[in-house]
């Protein structure tokens, strides 16, 4: 089978499971991720089981997930910027920053914003208050309407005045 031809119905399922995500059957997207997996692995794919499995507070198999979704397509942003996100949140913050920073340069991604938000909240939490101002005001370049890196962004300047 060609590549095409294998590509189509795992993208079916794909689909399939990013609704069943947003309709919080989480198990149900879990079963359709994985059988888009099994029929033509994608970054996406991956990337997105790796969320599921993150709102599931299954940060290690998460992280794993991301870790696939790059050797599927490096150039594919999201992995990176998730891989930070959850390590954030396991407190790993020096471990985080370097997977933020390939996410800001990786080719493939839509939401630069967001790497640039999370390495400003690693900033902040490290008192670093100048360099997390830098990364809110660059999260806000990529996407002014973004609230949370407003917020941030104001609450140092604030505390800095």
């Amino acid at each position: 089978m060609s590549e095409s031809t294998l590509k189509e119905p795992a993208l079916v399922y794909l689909k399939k499971a990013f609704q069943a995500q947003q309709a919080g059957n989480l198990d149900e997207a879990i079963n359709l991720y994985q059988h888009s997996i099994t029929i033509f692995p994608t970054a996406e794919a991956h990337t997105f089981l790796g969320w599921v499995y993150s709102f599931q507070n299954r940060l290690d198999e998460a992280i794993e997930e991301c870790h696939q979704a790059i050797v599927v397509d490096s150039t594919f942003g999201n992995p990176y910027n998730d891989i930070g996100a959850y390590l954030i949140e396991k407190g790993d913050y020096f471990g985080a920053i370097p997977w933020l920073k390939k996410a800001i340069v990786a080719p493939r991604y839509e939401c630069y914003f967001y790497p640039h938000f999370n390495l400003g909240r690693i900033f902040e939490r490290q008192r670093n208050y100048l360099a997390a101002i830098t990364e809110y005001s660059h999260a806000l370049e990529h996407n002014p309407n973004y609230k949370l890196a407003l917020k941030g962004l104001r609450r140092l300047q604030a505390l800095l005045n």
